[in-house]
Parts: C-alpha cells; sequence; structure tokens
C-alpha cells in the first residue's frame, strides 16, 4: 500500500520526496545511529544525546502500542519501522518514474490530469 499511494500524497513533488527522506533519516535514524556510533567510539556524550532521541521516540510511540495491546519493547522498533517505510517511498517515486506507478492486482494507476 505504501509503494502504490507515498509518492501520490507527496504530489509527485522530488522536492517533497527529498525533504520527506531527509526529515524521516534525522528524526527516526540519526538517534539511533548517534548511540550506536557513540558506544563504539567511546564518545559517550553523542551516545547519550542519541540513546535519549531514541527512548523519546520509544516513548512518543508508547500510546499506540498500548493502544493495539502490543509488547511494550516494539518502542524500540520505531527506527526500523520508519527505515521501511522510508524505502518504500523512495521505491513509490522510483516506480512512478519507471511509469510503473500504483501498480495493483495487475493494474496500473497513472496520475490524474485535474479536471478543471
Amino acid at each position: 500500500m505504501v509503494a502504490r499511494t507515498a509518492f501520490t500524497q507527496l504530489h509527485y513533488s522530488l522536492g517533497l520526496l527529498t525533504v520527506t527522506v531527509m526529515g524521516m533519516i534525522l528524526v527516526y535514524i540519526a538517534p539511533l545511529v548517534s548511540a550506536i556510533f557513540g558506544l563504539l567510539t567511546g564518545n559517550w556524550l553523542v551516545a547519550c544525546i542519541g540513546s535519549l532521541g531514541w527512548l523519546l521516540m520509544a516513548c512518543a510511540y508508547l500510546p499506540t502500542i498500548r493502544f493495539y495491546r502490543c509488547s511494550l519493547w516494539l518502542t524500540l522498533c520505531l527506527p526500523g519501522i520508519a527505515l521501511l517505510y522510508t524505502l518504500m517511498t523512495i521505491d513509490s517515486a522510483v516506480r512512478h518514474w519507471q511509469k510503473r506507478g500504483g501498480t495493483w492486482k495487475g493494474r496500473v494507476y497513472s496520475k490524474t490530469e485535474d479536471a478543471s
């Protein structure tokens, strides 16, 4: 579903795609990478800031996890989930540029022109 509709929601804009991907990386991937990088290099300030960002992200995701009665450990998976969503968004744009657009069940849904 994401691969079929994500680029449509961005109005087929390369600029919006670029900003979206950069934002997703900054918000969801950077804290995890910072935490791991800080731990591996012994830079405790970077490790603590990255871990704090990851923890705050997990806390923000907690109400959704509770609503669906899932394991609380899933809150720590949000960076991975966001990475997959980002990759599906990029795939949606690539499919559009390859003229395969929103392919589903053998049908291709192309961009509709504005009737007004």
